[in-house]
């Protein structure tokens, strides 16, 4: 394990190409650092003055996307184009803040307070899919979408594998509180799991997990956010105790 920094109130981890970014509640700044020699790079700092909720990195297009309270911003890596990406118009607005957000090659989800809405590469809505109690979500390797939630009826926190109208395929057994997910080629789900100290390992159905990082290698801190960088096996997890991201070599195959 290592820490690339050492941020109060971490919101948000990625890496895009060879560059490692951070965001928090208390800055409008992405701080960026170099993966390999853990060097600070020039911050970014962005056009909002609300607080960033989460940052996620395109490959395919090579952008970072950031969500504040109220818009989702489209970044370059060196930080010298910054659009606001959502809403279009700047007389537009949401009837619910932006609470996360989470990239594929082709598509971006974005969560709100109770509801995520799904975008193309453009920035145009293709749907909008209700879900209770919503914290994250991810879309598989199949277009199905993986969501961390609050289910009121049974009272208890789950991830649910939903169809885009929103209906429930699977769900996992019952967890507390799931703040952030990752999920691999093959749709395993790699899951946030402060309250027990532990990254979980979902397998594509959602029915068998075991800890992929236990509470040991986490020395007892809580990770709250996830970047999983396949090609390498490296996983990012920022970490609330201290504000710091930490790095794991994993292996989700089984």
């Amino acid at each position: 394990m290592w820490r690339c920094c050492s941020i109060v109130d971490l919101a948000g981890v990625t890496q895009l190409r060879n560059v490692v970014c951070i965001i928090c509640t208390q800055s409008s700044k992405i701080s960026r650092f170099d993966a390999t020699s853990h060097q600070r790079l020039t911050d970014i700092v962005m056009k909002t003055d609300y607080k960033l909720r989460d940052i996620a990195a395109c490959q395919c297009t090579s952008h970072l996307y950031v969500a504040d309270c109220w818009h989702v911003w489209r970044v370059s890596l060196d930080g010298t184009d910054i659009q606001r990406w959502l809403p279009k118009s700047s007389l537009a607005s949401y009837d619910r803040s932006v609470s996360a957000l989470s990239v594929t090659a082709s598509r971006l989800l974005v969560v709100f307070t109770y509801h995520l809405r799904q975008f193309d590469v453009r920035g145009v809505e293709l749907r909008r899919v209700d879900v209770s109690g919503i914290t994250h979500a991810v879309e598989s390797p199949t277009g199905l979408l993986i969501v961390s939630h609050y289910n009121r009826e049974k009272k208890h926190h789950q991830v649910s594998m939903v169809n885009t109208a929103g209906q429930v395929l699977n769900c996992s057994p019952a967890l507390d509180s799931i703040p952030h997910m990752a999920v691999d080629s093959k749709g395993n789900v790699l899951v946030a799991y402060p309250d027990n100290h532990q990254i979980l390992l979902l397998d594509p159905e959602l029915r068998q997990w075991h800890a992929i990082v236990d509470e040991n290698q986490l020395s007892y801190e809580q990770p709250q956010r996830l970047c999983y960088i396949e090609q390498s096996g490296q996983l990012l997890v920022g970490l609330a105790n201290r504000g710091s991201v930490a790095v794991f070599n994993v292996c989700t195959d089984k």
